[in-house]
């Protein structure tokens, strides 16, 4: 479809500039053959203009009164026909023209004799850009050159930037059914798509290597069971059990959670007061906390502050925040958990005292089923999906989330929203 408006495009252009210089020969040669009438005669003036009305495309009417007064009459109005043609042209030109810049994809149009006769504004950023996007320009030209002999042609580029792109170009060989007009390139960023598609196939990979190591310990402590007479031993390996299925349970939950966030880009919205939310989250995790030996600290927005948010979502990215804070604080710690406005934003705040996490992983803990350290992470009995469903609660609320943290230190994250009603 592409190729056939911008083969029109080539034909509008082409006709312009052929309709055009018809019409400056026509108005030139009225004036010449004025000059000559005096020598040669009003009767071949009178042809002349015929002819120059007939070359234009419209004969003249056959009742018109001979002689050089109505012949000149019907070139003048065969004149201005041509030059409304040519206006209207060059207006559906520049509309295409226009039309081509705000595609995402990039045009380029070579004529017969393989020169670029066009080139939209996404295209001429990547022909003219740096040194990887000079590398592309390069491959998109000689790409344009093995079209002459194949018809059509196909490439993808990798760029690795930064950022690391990929450029999908396909070439096609544009003629009028008789001879060749050119050769058209379409260049499409597909790299989001690529990202994503990253994303799926390290998801399925991911969730399939969670829930194998649980399910295999599933059956293996089952079959053992089965032909266990000791019952102390047995004991155990029940309570085993139950450990790992709770855990496949844990990450069954957090996968619906996850799911169920990021579906809702626009979550339903209502006045929440923070406080009732920080409430909620620090009572679903006080069970967890005194079980690790944790105290948790909490301190309110002082004045009280309100937020127009999904209350769940709320809950379930705070609830997060301060387990992830719990299991990786030391025997005896503080978690401090704090709520306040700044400016035209609140601020809740999760701080320990713990392990930390190291420089290196700062950019890595909000992927899905990341883990700092795979062992303890494990023994805690993390999902990997907790700070993922947090950023995803953020954004799904305008809002962000950032941390702090040095090895052996502890860590601190914020969550922070804009704020949208105050109430004191």
């Amino acid at each position: 479809m592409l190729e056939t408006v911008l083969a029109s495009s080539i034909s509008q252009t082409t006709g312009e500039t052929v309709l055009g210089a018809v019409v400056a020969a026509a108005l030139i040669a009225v004036v010449v053959a004025a000059a000559l009438g005096r020598r040669s005669g009003r009767r071949g003036l009178e042809q002349r203009l015929s002819a120059l009305s007939s070359r234009l495309g419209i004969d003249a009417p056959q009742q018109n009164p001979a002689g050089i007064e109505p012949a000149l009459h019907h070139l003048e109005l065969v004149t201005d026909r041509a030059a409304e043609a040519v206006a209207e042209s060059s207006a559906d030109a520049m509309r295409l023209r226009r039309a081509l810049d705000t595609l995402p994809q990039g045009v380029i149009v070579c004529d017969e004799e393989g020169k670029v006769v066009f080139r939209n504004a996404r295209a001429a950023g990547l022909m003219d850009g740096r040194h990887g996007d000079a590398l592309a320009a390069q491959a998109v030209v000689d790409l344009l050159g093995s079209t002459w002999q194949k018809g059509n042609a196909e490439r993808t580029l990798d760029l690795y930037g930064p950022p690391r792109r990929t450029l999908a170009v396909r070439t096609e060989l544009v003629d009028d059914g008789r001879r060749a007009l050119g050769v058209i390139a379409v260049i499409d960023d597909v790299s989001e798509h690529r990202r994503l598609e990253e994303i799926r196939r390290d998801f399925v990979a991911n969730v399939s290597h969670e829930l194998k190591t649980p399910m295999g310990a599933l059956g293996l402590l089952a079959e053992t069971l089965v032909s266990e007479g000791d019952p102390a031993v047995a004991q155990r390996l029940s309570s085993r059990i139950h450990t790992e299925a709770f855990r496949v349970s844990r990450i069954i939950d957090d996968l619906l959670d996850l799911s169920r966030i990021e579906s809702e880009e626009v979550p339903p919205r209502e006045p929440v007061l923070v406080s009732l939310v920080m409430a909620e989250a620090a009572e679903r995790m006080r069970a967890a906390a005194e079980q690790c030996g944790v105290d948790l600290a909490i301190s309110e927005p002082d004045p009280p502050v309100t937020v127009m948010a999904d209350r769940r979502q709320l809950v379930s990215a705070l609830a997060n925040l301060i387990e992830n804070a719990v299991k990786f604080s030391y025997d005896g710690g503080t978690v401090g958990f704090r709520g306040s406005s700044a400016g035209e934003e609140v601020v809740l705040e999760v701080e320990d005292k713990g392990v930390g996490i190291p420089s290196r992983d700062l950019e890595r803990i909000f992927e899905r089923f990341y883990r700092v350290d795979q062992g303890r992470s494990r023994q805690t009995g993390g999902t990997g999906l907790g700070l993922s469903i947090v950023r995803h609660v953020a954004a799904n609320h305008g809002g962000r989330v950032e941390v702090d943290s040095r090895e052996g230190e502890g860590s601190t994250f914020r969550l922070i929203l804009p704020l949208n009603i105050e109430v004191a």
